[in-house]
């Protein structure tokens, strides 16, 4: 989709937010990712934001656009730490660009949080809308849960206005492994640990129990 374009698309009454901020955004993640990703991140906006209505939810806009567009980047060699989870590489340059536009600082924790979070399910349903409907719309586009709940024709605009790739369940888990296989540490108990498993059959993840058992405690 062109930026023109872009600015102007409507879906269910969901728009893009067209202001200083949301323009500014845009073009950073457009320079920054790929189309894969880009797209990916546009549709986890609509997405989460029609969510936020169905749910009778009040957020801001440009906070949820923020989260739903920066929660990926940390796959990014150009954002990419060596220690650090992608979620908090993601959630930091996020962080980052948001304070260098004058966001107030309680705005940019929730949008840090609503990326921190986006991949711990059972958690951020319960907090600030900006964080919940990051990853709801996360867990629509990329698992599917909440299929059902959109409409054929809601479904049909979104994938319209920002294509999925002919193969993006294959495509978008290579992106994830190619994005924290340097560090599979920090998958320690998340959900990107199953990513390093798939791609890597002998990957030994780290185990909680073990960690327990072999800690420095006599008991």
């Amino acid at each position: 989709m062109t930026d023109a374009l872009l600015s102007t698309a409507n879906i269910h009454g969901i728009k893009v937010p067209d202001s200083r901020l949301g323009r500014a955004i845009t073009e950073f993640i457009r320079d920054t990712e790929n189309e894969l990703l880009f797209n990916h991140s546009s549709r986890v906006f609509f997405f989460g934001a029609i969510a936020g209505r169905q749910r009778g939810l009040s957020f801001n806009p440009e906070l949820l656009y923020a989260a739903a567009m920066f929660h990926d980047i940390g796959l990014m060699p150009s954002h990419s730490s060596e220690h650090l989870r992608f979620e908090v590489d993601g959630a930091n340059a996020a962080r980052d660009f948001l304070a260098g536009h004058g966001v107030d600082p309680s705005d940019i924790e929730r949008v840090w949080t609503g990326i921190a979070l986006h991949t711990t399910p059972g958690v951020p349903e319960f907090m600030h809308p900006v964080i919940a409907l990051t990853t709801a719309g996360v867990e629509m586009d990329v698992l599917g849960l909440t299929y059902d709940q959109y409409e054929d024709e809601v479904r049909e605009a979104v994938v319209k206005a920002f294509p999925r790739s002919a193969n993006f369940k294959e495509d978008i888990i290579q992106a994830f492994y190619d994005g924290i296989r340097h560090k599979p540490d920090t998958t320690f108990g998340n959900v990107k640990a199953d990513v390093i498993a798939d791609k890597e059959p002998h990957f030994h993840r780290g185990n909680f129990c073990s960690v327990i058992r072999g800690s420095r405690w006599k008991a």
